[in-house]
């Protein structure tokens, strides 16, 4: 009887939790797939503006992109991969703490880093205002930062520590053992690294370029401050200033589609690595070379460089430019852009989490290929940039706001923070996704099947068994995503509701308008928020035994 009784009672278990998991998958799909109805929509008046935008402005979107990318993808593919073999291949003072502190860029959002410098190295900046009166010099001492190649800047020092990690990880946990073997049959330091440890890590290299590229494509505070006519800042133009949603939708599919290409080529990249066992980093340690006190040093000043100007270097700028500013500060208004950031933050990082501890319940307890299927779809959101995720929202109701049954649900979206929540949910349950699988991965199934012989199934089994494995990697998730959201700008500065600003849409605003000293503020403010996950990283370094 109670066998019986069970399986009525599984299966019904099993199709609602896949009928869950179906509409969880298709409301975070929906922004990315409806904005390939903008092409659906096309009629002779859109067609005549789209032809106008081929012979005008969007070879020039496409070509600034391209460059844009060309750059950091090879800057950050440099930096990133020395910075890596600098604290792998070497021995020097301080070395332990340069490894984590090389991550200390990745607290500073792209457009803060773009705040900092513009303000002291622009024409009318105290540094060259301070050189031309010291020289006689009455012209500008350098290019205009706000570039290209100021914004190919910006994002290398920025974003390489995506490069350097993986790197990292590959050289340690791939190359030792190669590396220590060539050693033992003569070969120098130099042919080992250039046979050995270059091609190793090549696949690693390449994965973390893809994310610094797709992060690159997705910005949109850098272009706009820099005035750079980006794809991202195109489809903002195309649909607040040209108010032609449907040609906004069409170039987000565009992007969109050259973003996928870079998301195949990260995973592809990461396909052809090959893992050891986290061990085998002791016989790294053993085939490194000694430096020099003297050659010691400079590998340590040299490896400080990115930290400097990539972290340093920019607070404080932000901090002095805060303290030197005689305009008085309204704190009022700033916490409550901070309980705005923070009420955002803190909802979109619940529901984040818990979303990805459902889905990853499911599919460890109930394995299907739909559901695979389905997990691998909102895995996509990650990767889409914030310009697609609006377009992709609002354009299906612009098109039917005439539809008066359909009114309320508009309301909801775009007078309230729904809108915007979803946005943010699209964009980073994927990243709490992360963080719960790979707890799965190492959660071995036989602790399942031990249980199950007691007769501890389904929810009494995730409850005693799989959550005390998971609250730690769960709780790291909640940071992630908290920490992401307080960074977004694209999708806060349009879906956000009416007179709730953020610190993130404060800071671009303020700058904007050229008050950089009003704007430091919610800028250091985002960066003691973004130290939170490079701190998590520290948590377990790979140190010298």
């Amino acid at each position: 009887m109670l066998v019986a009784a069970s399986q009525p009672t599984s299966s019904l278990l099993r199709i609602s939790s896949t009928a869950a998991l179906v509409l969880v998958a298709s409301v975070l799909a929906w922004p990315s797939l409806s904005i390939w109805g903008a092409w659906l929509g096309l009629d002779a008046q859109h067609t005549e503006l789209i032809a106008h935008m081929v012979n005008t402005v969007l070879p020039d979107y496409a070509w600034t992109s391209l460059l844009l990318c060309l750059g950091v993808g090879l800057l950050v593919a440099l930096l990133g991969s020395a910075t890596a073999a600098l604290v792998c291949l070497f021995h020097f003072p301080g070395k332990a703490w340069l490894e984590w502190a090389l991550l200390l860029p990745m607290a500073m959002p792209a457009y803060v880093v773009a705040y900092a410098y513009t303000d002291v190295l622009q024409f009318s900046g105290p540094l060259q205002m301070a050189l031309r009166q010291a020289t006689g010099w009455q012209g500008a001492l350098w290019p205009d930062i706000r570039s290209l190649w100021g914004a190919v800047l910006v994002f290398t020092l920025t974003l390489y520590p995506y490069v350097y990690l993986l790197v990292k990880t590959a050289l340690r946990e791939q190359a030792s053992r190669l590396m220590e073997a060539a050693r033992l049959l003569g070969a120098s330091k130099a042919r080992q690294m250039l046979t050995i440890a270059l091609p190793m890590a090549r696949p690693a290299m390449a994965a973390g370029v893809a994310l610094a590229l797709m992060e690159t494509l997705a910005d949109y505070g850098v272009s706009s401050y820099f005035g750079i006519q980006s794809f991202t800042a195109g489809i903002y133009k195309a649909w607040l200033s040209m108010d032609a949603p449907l040609v906004a939708g069409q170039l987000a599919s565009v992007l969109l589609v050259v973003v996928l290409m870079l998301l195949q080529m990260e995973k592809h990249a990461q396909s052809k690595q090959r893992f050891y066992s986290p061990r085998s980093s002791d016989r790294l340690m053993a085939v490194k070379a000694a430096a020099h006190s003297r050659a010691g040093w400079g590998l340590l000043l040299l490896g400080c460089l990115p930290v400097l100007l990539g972290f340093v270097l920019p607070s404080g700028l932000l901090l002095w430019r805060w303290l030197s500013d005689p305009q008085t500060v309204h704190w009022q208004q700033y916490l409550q852009w901070g309980w705005n950031s923070l009420r955002l933050a803190g909802t979109t990082a619940l529901l984040a989490v818990g979303l990805a501890l459902l889905i990853g319940a499911r599919n460890r307890l109930v394995p299907t290929a739909l559901s695979q299927s389905l997990s691998r779809l909102i895995h996509l959101g990650y990767a889409i940039p914030g310009a697609v995720v609006v377009v992709g929202i609002l354009l299906p109701l612009s098109l039917t706001h005439t539809i008066e049954a359909l009114q309320p649900l508009t309301a909801l979206l775009t007078t309230t923070g729904v809108a915007l929540v979803w946005a943010y949910l699209v964009r980073f349950t994927a990243v709490a996704m992360q963080s719960v699988d790979s707890a799965y991965a190492r959660m071995p199934t036989s602790l399942d099947e031990a249980s199950g012989t007691l007769g501890i199934k389904g929810w009494r089994l995730w409850q005693n068994v799989h959550w005390p494995l998971l609250r730690t990697n769960a709780v790291a998730a909640l940071l992630l995503v908290f920490v992401d959201v307080m960074k977004e700008l694209p999708a806060t500065l349009v879906l956000r509701p009416f007179n709730s600003d953020t610190l993130a849409v404060v800071a671009y605003q303020l700058a904007r308008d050229e008050r950089l000293g009003e704007a430091a503020i919610p800028s250091l403010a985002l960066v003691a928020f973004g130290l939170l996950p490079v701190l998590l990283l520290n948590r377990q370094p790979y140190r010298d035994k």
